[in-house]
C-alpha cells in the first residue's frame, strides 16, 4: 500500500480492523448521498415500475462486477468496490436530463458535471462527522472518482471548475491515468449499464427480439440461447442473453488486461498511471461489439419517443426549480436558505445546484408541486 493511502487529507487514527480503502468503501456505503441513489433513475423514472433499475441498484451491480474483476486481477478489492459504489453519487435527479438542465442553468457559474459533483459530495457536501465535512477519503479513492473515465488533460474538454478548485488544495494528478482499480470500476460500469439498460429497455417495450437480433453480439447470443432452450420467451430469454454477454465481456476484459499487464510489467501504481493508455480494457473485437450495442441502445432506448418526452418534461422541472430558487431565496428550505451565500453571486448559483443535485426524483417533483401550480406526471 502506498504512503498516500494512509488516510484522507485530515489526520485520523487508523482503523484496527480495516484498511484505509475498506474504510472509504464503508463511508461511501453509509453516506446519505448513497441512500438517495435509490430514487434516482438509471433510464426510467422511479415510479414507472418496481423492476427498473435505480442508480442505487446499478451501483451495486457495478460493484459486484468490479470486485470480481479485482479478485481475478489481484488488485485491491476494497478500493475497486469503493470506486464502483461512489461513481454515480453526483448524478442529479432525472439522470442526464437533470445534468443538462443544471449545466445550462449554471453556465455563468462554472457549469455542472456529475463527476465533479461526486467529488463535491465526498469532500464537502456530506456533513456527518464532527471534525470534518465530507468523508475524508484516501487520495487514491478521490483520484479514481475524478479520473475513472481517463485523464483530464489541458487542451481537451475543459476540466470542471469544482475539480480544479479541489486540486488547488490536493493535487490529484489530473493528466495521468487512474489506478488499475479505478479502471476496473469504470469497465465494470460499462458492462453493467449496457447489459442492464438492454434488460430495462426490453421490459419497457422499447424494442423487440427481432430488432435486438440485428445487433451482432446480441444476435449471436440469441442464437445460442434459442439452440439451448428452444421455446423460451420473454424476460427469461433476454436474461440468458444478458448473463452470457456479461460473462463474455468479463472474460474478454480479463484476457486483454492480463496481456497488457504482461507487456507493461508495472513495478508500481505510477507505472500504470503513466503508461499512456488504459491498462484495464476490452479487446478491439469486443469494443466493436460494445459500440454496436451502444448504438442500438441509443436509438431504441435512450432516444425512444416515450423516454425523450418524459426526460424533456423532467428537464423542464429542474429548469423551473432552479429559476425559482435563483429569483426567490425564500423558496429554499430553511436550512439551505440560512447557509446560502449572497444572492445573485456565482457561489449562490452553485449552492442552488448543490441543493437540486442532492434531490431524488420524487423530492424534486414534490418541490415542484410545492412551488408551482402544475407539475408533469412524467409517465
Amino acid at each position: 500500500m502506498s504512503a498516500r493511502a494512509a488516510g484522507g487529507s485530515i489526520p485520523e487514527a487508523p482503523s484496527p480492523t480495516r484498511s484505509p480503502y475498506a474504510r472509504d468503501r464503508d463511508r461511501i456505503l453509509h453516506s446519505t448521498a448513497f441512500r438517495r441513489l435509490n430514487y434516482r433513475p438509471q433510464v426510467f423514472v422511479y415510479h414507472e415500475g418496481d423492476h427498473f433499475r435505480s442508480r442505487l441498484t446499478h451501483s451495486l451491480e457495478v460493484a459486484q462486477i468490479a470486485r470480481a474483476l479485482a479478485r481475478t486481477l489481484r488488485i485491491d478489492e476494497d478500493l475497486t468496490e469503493a470506486l464502483a459504489l461512489a461513481h454515480d453519487l453526483g448524478h442529479p435527479p432525472f439522470g442526464h436530463a437533470g445534468e443538462r438542465a443544471l449545466d445550462a442553468a449554471t453556465a455563468n457559474a462554472g457549469g455542472f458535471d456529475h463527476n465533479a459533483q461526486s467529488l463535491r459530495v465526498v469532500t464537502e457536501l456530506e456533513k456527518k462527522y464532527a471534525s470534518f465535512d465530507g468523508l475524508n477519503l484516501t487520495w487514491e479513492t478521490l483520484e479514481g472518482l475524478v479520473k475513472h473515465n481517463g485523464p483530464l488533460r489541458a487542451g481537451a474538454e475543459p476540466v470542471p471548475e469544482p475539480i480544479l478548485a479541489y486540486c488547488a488544495k490536493q493535487n490529484l494528478d489530473l493528466a495521468s491515468f487512474a489506478s488499475l482499480e479505478a479502471q476496473a470500476a469504470a469497465l465494470a460500469d460499462d458492462i453493467a449499464y449496457n447489459n442492464h439498460d438492454m434488460d430495462d429497455g426490453y421490459r419497457a417495450d422499447c424494442f423487440t427480439f427481432a430488432e435486438l437480433a440485428e445487433v451482432p453480439v446480441a444476435g449471436r447470443l440469441l442464437a445460442e440461447v434459442d439452440a439451448a432452450y428452444p421455446g423460451v420467451e420473454g424476460p427469461r430469454r433476454l436474461y440468458e442473453v444478458n448473463r452470457r454477454l456479461i460473462t463474455a465481456m468479463v472474460n474478454d476484459a480479463l484476457a486483454e488486461t492480463s496481456a497488457r499487464l504482461a507487456a507493461l510489467r508495472p513495478q508500481s501504481a505510477d507505472d500504470v498511471r503513466h503508461a499512456g493508455h488504459a491498462v484495464v480494457a476490452f479487446s478491439d473485437a469486443m469494443q466493436d461489439d460494445l459500440n454496436a450495442l451502444r448504438g442500438f441502445l441509443f436509438t431504441r432506448v435512450y432516444r425512444h419517443e416515450r423516454v425523450m418526452r418524459i426526460m424533456g418534461e423532467a428537464e423542464d422541472v429542474i429548469v423551473e426549480l432552479f429559476g425559482r430558487y435563483a429569483s426567490d431565496p425564500g423558496a429554499l428550505p430553511p436550512d439551505w436558505r440560512e447557509q446560502a451565500p449572497a444572492h445573485g453571486t456565482r457561489e449562490y448559483a452553485r449552492h442552488i445546484a448543490d441543493f437540486i443535485a442532492g434531490q431524488t426524483d420524487r423530492y424534486a417533483l414534490a418541490e415542484h408541486r410545492r412551488l408551482f401550480d402544475a407539475t408533469p406526471d412524467l409517465r
